[in-house]
């Protein structure tokens, strides 16, 4: 495999990469990208899922049966042994840092394995610096050892393409998950108490669940929510595109592609003023809201709503700030940082 452009090849080949973790999720799109661009890489055949309780076994195994070359996992699953050398990516401490999406097993994981091996791994990497300030703070790990290689954009999120309609004023969009570190609740009590919730629409990606549909019942919008699934990348594009705003008010997160996504598209992005999101958007092209602050979300939703002016300016601003995250750039800094 050639390397991308700009790349000298130093590092060990081939490299044995865990594949397992390509999807449409973060983490996902992080291996999906980053796998055509490392010269040498090659899917480390795995038994069994990841993350399982032996996963860490299994892959030592298949470590086992390679004579040359590294492991790279774009995920938080180092092996617990390997001649080889390794590299892995923890992309941030959610599962320690939230109490509520933390679980005693999840916390034994992370100190019986994932410390452990950050202590072994030639190098660990991450998206942002927040985040390599929390691992580190965490870990106790050396600072040369945590390197911030941020993510990137695709070719398909640009401004240029269709854009999506709705049969309403205009619409609000949420692309994620919903546990509770994105603080849906907090988004839909913002939208419920704007004034724009009779005529404007909030879409979110993915399918109805119970807990949100009974908070909006609650809040009288049920009717003002829409669910449109799991979508793939090109689709995904003309939902950014067509938005008032894409609205990310989360309480933590290691990076937030989709705020990143959003902006490449030419979307206006209000989002949290916590954890990695002011590293993302950037001085001034996106409103940045204190999460907990629901008077504040409802007023930036209004804001860029009502103010023509402001939707431009920062529709305008995205994506040539998105301009600086591009894969290749990302693909050379982690193979800057595989053993040679």
């Amino acid at each position: 495999m050639s390397a991308p452009a700009g790349v000298e090849v130093l590092h060990r080949s081939p490299v044995h990469v865990d594949m397992r973790w390509a999807g449409l999720h973060g983490i996902g799109r992080f291996a999906t990208e980053l796998f055509p661009r490392i010269p040498g890489a090659r899917a480390l055949p795995i038994w069994g899922p990841k993350l399982s309780p032996v996963d860490p076994l299994a892959i030592s195994l298949a470590l086992a049966r390679q004579r040359e070359g590294c492991y790279f996992s774009p995920g938080f699953n180092p092996p617990l042994w390997s001649r080889l050398p390794f590299v892995f990516c923890i992309h941030d401490l959610t599962h320690l840092r939230v109490a509520s999406e933390s679980t005693a097993v999840r916390r034994a994981y992370y100190a019986s394995v994932v410390r452990p091996g950050i202590a072994r791994a030639w190098r660990v990497l991450t998206g942002s610096e927040h985040a390599r300030q929390d691992i580190l703070e965490w870990s106790g790990a050396s600072p040369e050892k945590i390197v911030v290689v941020g993510h990137g954009v695709a070719d398909g999120f640009s401004p240029a393409g269709e854009a999506a309609t709705v049969d309403a004023a205009g619409y609000f969009l949420h692309v994620g998950s919903r546990a509770s570190h994105k603080n849906v609740d907090g988004l839909l009590r913002a939208f419920a108490r704007s004034p724009l919730h009779g005529d404007w629409l909030l879409v979110m990606t993915g399918q109805p669940d119970a807990p949100t549909l009974a908070v909006a019942r609650q809040l009288g919008i049920e009717a003002r929510l829409r669910f449109i699934g799991p979508v793939d990348d090109q689709t995904l594009a003309t939902w950014y595109r067509g938005c008032t705003a894409l609205v990310f008010p989360s309480w933590r997160e290691g990076f937030g592609l989709p705020v990143l996504e959003a902006m490449a598209c030419g979307a206006a992005v209000i989002t949290a003023n916590t954890s990695s999101l002011p590293e993302v958007v950037g001085p001034g092209n996106g409103l940045l809201i204190d999460p907990a602050d629901t008077d504040a979300l409802a007023a930036a939703m209004a804001q860029v709503a009502q103010d023509d002016a402001l939707r431009a300016r920062l529709r305008s601003a995205g994506p040539i700030r998105a301009m600086a995250f591009r894969w290749d750039a990302v693909a050379r800094r982690v193979c800057a940082c595989l053993p040679r």
